[in-house]
């Protein structure tokens, strides 16, 4: 019962930034640039296990993971820009995020950060 409440409340989230998207561009992204996952992430941990350090963990794993997918919100409006259709984008997009990731974790653990 509780996973079902845990979906539901993430998955209203969901549509509601969906829904504000179609109206309103600028809330919606507002929105979505809150790191909600991540807020409902640590609310549903805490609750479930009653644990700071799984918080300081996980919340410190989170911002070191957040870095490179800034890549992806470089790349998908830049091809979009330059003419490529929708489903284009989003694909080199996902790829160079996955590099960009891949590079990261390559970086971080030469520099002997683990996430």
């Amino acid at each position: 019962m509780q996973f079902l409440i845990k979906v539901l409340i993430s998955a209203l989230i969901i549509a509601l930034v969906s829904e504000a998207a179609r109206r309103f561009t600028l809330v919606a992204a507002l929105i979505a640039s809150l790191p909600l996952t991540s807020i409902l992430a640590i609310m549903w941990l805490y609750r479930d296990t009653n644990d700071a350090q799984k918080i300081i963990d996980l919340s410190s794993n989170i911002f070191w993971a957040v870095l490179p997918s800034l890549l992806f919100f470089i790349v998908l409006p830049t091809l979009l820009k330059m003419g490529f259709k929708f489903g284009s984008a989003m694909v080199i997009s996902s790829i160079v995020m996955f590099f960009g990731y891949t590079i990261y974790a390559v970086l971080l653990n030469k520099l002997g950060i683990k996430i």
